[in-house]
């Protein structure tokens, strides 16, 4: 592996400082100009000034690369997606553009269930190659480490597939994956009107293989209104803790269940949606030291109102921000289209967004010790932008100005 030094950044954005940030806190990005970067064994050895840093080192034995004044900020962390699935839902899209309801693309079939059909036909190779070009799109956006939720399968073989693959493609792709089991994604038709025995069937026959087998870091469950009660969220989260499975919820998305209230109660690393959480529900999750994952292209695609990201960071909690990439309600893992919404309809400053889609993005998958900021020793994912400033990324709209992606310390994406 060689050894790496960045230079010349006209703004390097470090983003360091405890893990998650709250408040105010959000908006300080450690901004060093004409900073440096060396960057041995693909971690972090030195950040600061050009200067002081070319002064420490023997240049000849480096790679060099000359930010030339541009931004260079940590990678993107991507802490909420879907992105190993099987089939395409375009139709259903379509006719959610024609005003056709929910109840009625249900119906016809749409929604998850529709997605657990195409995951349980696709093949593992199938399934590995589709999604190896998602991460390739990811990786092209700045994006060096994603979260990957199962959660299509909705029994055995097939929730263990889609975590071989992400399993397989950790050693293989240059993205980092956040596996997550999410088997309570849904209630099979083979299981309808018995959702708590599928939450029997999961806990008892499922877990502990997506343990053992398929390297599962957390547990995560849709708990909303049509879908699983609180109830059923504890049993299955309070089991996956016992296995060693950190715990996520899909918290109230659809209608104010107690979902956010849950995820203090658990202590879970993050609640993610947030749509119509409570007042109370948020305030709970501050104190616990939960974090918000917001989601808001979701929001966008479903034309819902957004998540409260201004109030959430005004009462304390910290927020983590997630492009929810999946088949259905979210198909995009634009960055520039999240940020672009985040700044514009959920009212976040540039610096809060930054902030959420990294060292908070980091700490929303317990990994905030090892990447999300640029700090001595933590990994060489860095970011160089086509552009005079990182402010850039909001006001070039919509817009991929990622120019450079350095992942472990390698050239990874390249103009």
């Amino acid at each position: 592996m060689k050894n790496v030094v960045v230079k010349n950044a006209g703004e390097l954005i470090t983003c360091q400082g405890q893990a998650p940030k709250t408040g105010s806190e959000m908006n300080e990005l450690g901004i060093i100009t004409d900073g440096a970067v060396v960057i041995k064994g693909g971690l972090i050895t030195q950040v600061g000034k050009t200067d002081e840093i070319l002064k420490n080192i023997n240049i000849e034995e480096f790679e060099v690369i000359d930010a030339a004044g541009k931004p260079v900020l940590p990678g993107f962390i991507d802490s909420h997606t879907h992105f190993v699935f099987g089939g395409y839902r375009a139709d259903e899209y379509s006719w959610r553009l024609q005003g056709v309801p929910y109840t009625e693309i249900m119906e016809r079939g749409g929604g998850i269930i529709n997605s657990v059909a195409g995951t349980r036909e696709a093949s593992f190779e199938e399934l590995k190659e589709s999604a190896w070009k998602r991460l390739d799109s990811m990786l092209s956006f700045g994006v060096t480490t994603t979260e990957g939720k199962s959660g299509y399968g909705l029994e055995l073989e097939t929730e263990l597939k889609q975590l071989r693959v992400m399993k397989e493609l950790q050693e293989e792709h240059k993205v980092d994956i956040s596996p997550t089991f999410m088997g309570a994604h849904a209630i099979p038709s083979e299981y309808e009107g018995r959702s708590g025995e599928f939450i029997d069937y999961l806990i008892e026959e499922v877990m502990p293989l997506a343990v053992e087998e398929g390297g599962a870091e957390f547990c995560d469950i849709f708990c909303d209104q049509g879908v699983f009660t609180v109830d059923e969220a504890r049993k299955l989260l309070l089991k996956g803790q016992e296995l060693g499975l950190k715990a996520k919820i899909h918290a109230d998305e659809i209608a104010q269940v107690g979902g956010a209230e849950l995820a203090a109660e658990l202590g879970a690393v993050s609640a993610d949606h947030l749509l119509k959480a409570s007042d109370e529900g948020i305030k709970l999750m501050a104190e616990e030291g939960v974090i918000g994952t917001l989601l808001p292209i979701t929001a966008f695609s479903l034309k819902e109102p957004y998540a409260r990201g201004r109030y959430m960071i005004d009462n304390g909690l910290p927020v983590a921000l997630a492009t929810d990439f999946n088949p259905g309600s979210c198909y995009s893992e634009s960055i520039p289209l999240l940020i672009a919404l985040s700044t514009l309809q959920m009212e976040l400053t540039l610096e809060e967004v930054i902030t959420a889609l990294t060292i908070n993005a980091a700490a929303a998958i317990d990994r905030d010790a090892k990447i999300g900021s640029i700090e001595v020793g933590k990994a060489g994912d860095l970011v160089i932008l086509d552009a005079p400033s990182y402010t850039h990324l909001a006001y070039h709209i919509g817009v991929n100005i990622v120019d450079k992606v350095i992942k472990n310390g390698q050239l990874v994406v390249n103009g």
